[in-house]
């Protein structure tokens, strides 16, 4: 039984790298308790922001068996999409938008999904079993599995970190009632580092493994609907879509291998350094053609003119006082305050 289950996980394993994953592992479904709880007193303390869905769903992220009873194994897989460039490089270019390294190329939740679902039909059938997939759209938390699986290990940023991937893994999870061989979990390699607490721009990490979401600035650019708070505006910079500095700044990253990223992360040229009045000038419908295939354009036009208004604000780029005038009469209402917000920034930065 030992042998067929071994067989199994080597069939699996190298399924998955046929279909472009870079990391593969084997978690029993249940999780540890103190996982549940952890997740229970961050979302009582109201960690998770806007986010309701973590905190309606809350039992069933924290107990895949309560989502599904009959699921006895949690196949978690990994691909990579590690920058080729220094996700920094923008950092002094202030009148270029910053967009998170995994938004440059094609929708992640497509490009995984796929693969998921075709290794998990080939899964059916060979054996006969029952099986779910998932990419992010269900409560599933895909990190602590990840390292049950032995994927990696959850950092001091709450992202998973990997010895061979760095921080650069998009993960995705089959649930299955195949009781299959476990891997070995995943050990904390993070030692004494503190390098993702301290380049934080916004303090959003209250302590190590812990993230107050409404300070983050992937969640106030991107989950986020109303203004941004003022306290976190000019500390957001040039970030005009998520924020990779806690991932990029993590020494692991220099194991992460580069040419194990699939191809279809690989970024968009003009999603790599874009020109902020070019963004001002977006009205929706050519947000849409501009981030067609992007996970950007889930946000809406809207979130991503008022992220890009307060990068404007923050640029002192005087070139953009007309492209930010001309918003303050825009149909949408935060738009408008983040375009009143941006002009008061660049008429007080004149020389």
């Amino acid at each position: 039984m030992a042998d067929d289950k071994l067989r199994l996980t080597k069939s699996l394993e190298k399924m998955a790298r046929d279909e472009g994953f870079a990391a593969f592992g084997v978690a029993h479904a249940a999780l540890a308790p103190k996982t549940g709880q952890r997740l229970k007193a961050w979302l009582a303390e109201g960690g998770h922001g806007d986010m309701i869905w973590m905190e309606s769903r809350a039992n069933e992220r924290a107990d895949p068996m309560t989502l599904w009873p009959d699921v006895q194994s949690v196949i978690m897989l990994g691909m990579n999409y590690a920058p080729q460039n220094d996700p920094f490089a923008l950092e002094k270019e202030p009148s270029l938008g910053r967009i998170s390294v995994y938004a440059q190329g094609k929708d992640y939740h497509d490009i995984v999904k796929k693969a998921l679902k075709r290794m998990a039909r080939s899964l059916v059938e060979q054996t006969d079993c029952s099986v779910k997939v998932f990419v992010d759209t269900a409560p599933v938390m895909e990190k602590p599995l990840a390292e049950a699986a032995g994927l990696g290990w959850q950092g001091k940023h709450t992202n998973l970190v990997s010895q061979e991937h760095g921080s650069w893994l998009f993960l995705g999870a089959i649930y299955t009632t195949l009781d299959l061989l476990p891997s070995q979990s995943g050990q904390d390699r993070c030692g004494s580092c503190s390098a993702c607490q301290d380049i934080c721009p916004t303090n959003a990490f209250p302590e190590p493994y812990k993230l107050n979401a409404r300070a983050c600035i992937s969640y106030l650019t991107i989950e986020h609907k109303g203004p941004i708070p003022h306290e976190y505006r000019k500390a957001i910079g040039n970030h005009i879509y998520g924020c990779d500095d806690c991932l990029a700044v993590c020494p692991w990253n220099k194991f992460a291998q580069t040419a194990a990223k699939h191809k279809a992360f690989f970024p968009r040229a003009e999603l790599t350094a874009p020109a902020l009045a070019d963004l001002l000038a977006l009205d929706d419908s050519t947000f849409r053609q501009v981030f067609s295939g992007s996970p950007i354009k889930r946000t809406g036009r809207h979130r991503m003119v008022r992220n890009t208004l307060i990068a404007a604000g923050n640029s002192n780029d005087q070139s953009l006082v007309e492209p930010v005038k001309a918003l303050l009469v825009d149909d949408n209402e935060v738009v408008r305050e983040a375009a009143e917000w941006a002009l008061e920034e660049l008429t007080l930065a004149q020389p």
